[in-house]
Order: C-alpha cells, then sequence, then structure tokens
C-alpha cells in the first residue's frame, strides 16, 4: 500500500506533536542545592539505581560526596559521610517544603541532627 504525501505529512505532523506533549516528571523535593548548617551549599541530585546523592559544593570539602539516600516525596533513607573523617553513618532526611532535616546515626543509638534550608 502506497501512502500519499498528505498522509505522510499527517502522520509526521502527528509524532512529532506526541513527542512534544510528553509528560515530564518533576523533579524530587529533595533534589537542588542546600545551605547546611555550617552555611555551606550541598547540591542534591539523581546519581542512578533511584539513589540521590549529596555534593558539597562550597567550603572546605568543596567538591566531596557526603551522602547517598533512596527513597521519595519526604521520606529518604542511605548513608551520610562526615567529611572530616570520612565516617558513614546510617542517615536519612525528611523534607518539608523548603527545609530539610538530616539525621546521621551510628550503632543506632548515637544520632546527630542537623537542619538545612533548600536555596
Amino acid at each position: 500500500m502506497i501512502l500519499s504525501l498528505k498522509a505522510l505529512s499527517v502522520a509526521a505532523a502527528l509524532v512529532i506533536f506526541a513527542g512534544s506533549t510528553t509528560i515530564s516528571h518533576a523533579d524530587e523535593p529533595i533534589v537542588g542545592n542546600w545551605k547546611t548548617e555550617s552555611g555551606e551549599t550541598a547540591a542534591i541530585g539523581s546519581c542512578g539505581g533511584g539513589a540521590y546523592c549529596i555534593t558539597l559544593r562550597t567550603g572546605k570539602y568543596a567538591g566531596k560526596r557526603i551522602g547517598r539516600l533512596k527513597g521519595s516525596g519526604d521520606s529518604y533513607s542511605g548513608t551520610i559521610t562526615d567529611p572530616s573523617d570520612d565516617k558513614q553513618y546510617s542517615g536519612s532526611a525528611k523534607v518539608a517544603g523548603k527545609s530539610m532535616k538530616l539525621r546521621g546515626c551510628a550503632l543506632k543509638i548515637f544520632c546527630k541532627t542537623q537542619s538545612w534550608r533548600k536555596l
């Protein structure tokens, strides 16, 4: 069956239209730049496998990855690293609007919590 030039044009227009109307998924609330309690900026972005990596952008440890969390919505968990000694801790994060509470624990009993603000 041979398609007419008009039918091909219509088909091409439909393909282009369908491609331009795909639904884009919004970033998770954790994705973005955050101001840490100590004043540095930390960037959080997707790093594969459904995980979100935390990398310091400013300060003494700029460029250092300090966390890897998985989750969605307002709740995430994974590992958090203290950049000063490279010790890893079980970590979690709860996002509420433009604020986030991060919690890192050693042996599930020695915990530290920080509040970060989204930039």
